[in-house]
């Protein structure tokens, strides 16, 4: 567990209550070991991650739970970078994973939408793309100044995620409640990214030919965004590289309660991965208690369910969607409670729920 900074420490505070008491009750089997990666470790030790640390998490561990990370005494954000974008590429997390369920019909913004109808899944391509990192500045700090920024994209990765994106969408349980196929969405911008584009459009439909129980299609990243909030009912998952999908998954967040709310994951499946609510670590409101720990116990269930814990991760989901019905939450969704008092909330029903785990139809993922 990596809790980082600012608010990230008390939102993931939270998520560890609830799995320790899972492990209390024998419900879990697992070890839990703490790692002080943050900024204030970075300013103690004047390095971010000890030597032979994406080594030893390989070796060590099945999954890992990370908080946020953001400080700005660090105004470069160079620890964050290595720690969490180091995880991302050094231990090939190739899938960012961000499920959109609104829990009650008071989160959404949307008129006349019920919760029951914004149930889908934005798969985001999470080591390629516009974030390599690859480009560079000329002529810096003059009138002519050129900035050049790298956008790489190849086959292979190209074709895991997609690959991935279909074999999510038979695993999905709203199409088999709805009584039809799965749906995986594809969106890109090929009319104007003649290389990058045309290749993910080429690709996505190869691999679409060996997934016939499953609907393809595709739409120009901007008109999904529009369709999003238009017509969220239609999607199931939807894939995309990682510029889009870090944009689309966040305004896709809002129709659900927020950031706040919204769990993630960083997969490769088979093999270690990482787990993360998407909420900054929010400097200025660290330590005033009023951060909601749901998205980070939302992302406590996924790793549960990325371990095979299914009864688990089914009893956290389903406390948590009881807490936010009965408004036992922080006051960004309405509530009155503090961030430990929220945990508490959901701590209370995951104890009175002793048994039995939520069908596929009903997880949050």
């Amino acid at each position: 567990m990596v809790a980082g900074d600012g608010i990230g420490v008390e939102t993931t505070r939270e998520a560890v209550r609830v799995l320790e008491a899972l492990a209390r009750e024998g419900a879990l089997r697992a070890e839990l070991t703490p790692f002080p990666w943050s900024a204030d470790h970075t300013l103690a030790a004047g390095r971010a991650l000890p030597e032979g640390a994406f080594e030893r998490l390989r070796r060590d561990f099945d999954a890992v739970l990370v908080g946020a990370f953001g400080d700005p005494r660090i105004p470069d954000m160079s620890h964050a970078k290595e720690i969490l974008l180091g995880m991302r590429s050094r231990l090939d997390l190739f899938a960012n994973v961000r499920p959109v369920k609104c829990l009650d019909d008071r989160l959404s913004p949307l008129k006349g939408v019920p919760a029951s109808e914004i149930d889908f899944l934005v798969l985001r391509e999470n080591t390629e793309g516009a974030y390599v990192g690859m480009g560079g500045r000329f002529l810096a700090d003059t009138k002519d100044e050129v900035a050049i920024e790298g956008d790489v994209t190849t086959r292979a990765g190209t074709e895991r995620i997609c690959r991935y994106a279909f074999e999510c969408a038979r695993r999905f349980g709203k199409p088999r409640r709805l009584g039809r196929p799965p749906r995986v969405l594809m969106a890109d911008k090929h009319n104007v990214q003649r290389f990058g584009g045309e290749l993910w459009r080429r690709v996505f439909l190869e691999v679409a030919g060996d997934f016939p129980d499953c609907e393809a299609s595709h739409l120009f990243a901007d008109t999904l965004a529009m369709d999003i909030v238009r017509r969220p009912a239609s999607f199931d998952v939807i894939v995309t590289n990682n510029l889009f999908g870090d944009i689309l998954s966040d305004l896709a967040a809002a129709l659900v309660g927020g950031l706040g709310v919204t769990p993630s994951g960083n997969v490769h499946p088979g093999q270690l991965s990482v787990f993360e609510p998407v909420h900054g670590s929010a400097p200025p409101l660290a330590g005033k208690g009023i951060a909601n720990p749901l998205g980070s116990i939302l992302s406590a269930a996924m790793l549960l369910r990325h371990l095979g814990e299914e009864a688990a991760a089914g009893r956290v989901d389903r406390a948590v969607a009881a807490s936010v019905k009965a408004g036992e939450t922080t006051v960004d969704l309405g509530g009155k409670l503090s961030t430990a008092a929220a945990g508490s909330a959901v701590l209370a029903r995951l104890e009175r729920d002793a048994g039995g785990h939520l069908g596929p139809e009903q997880a949050v993922w």
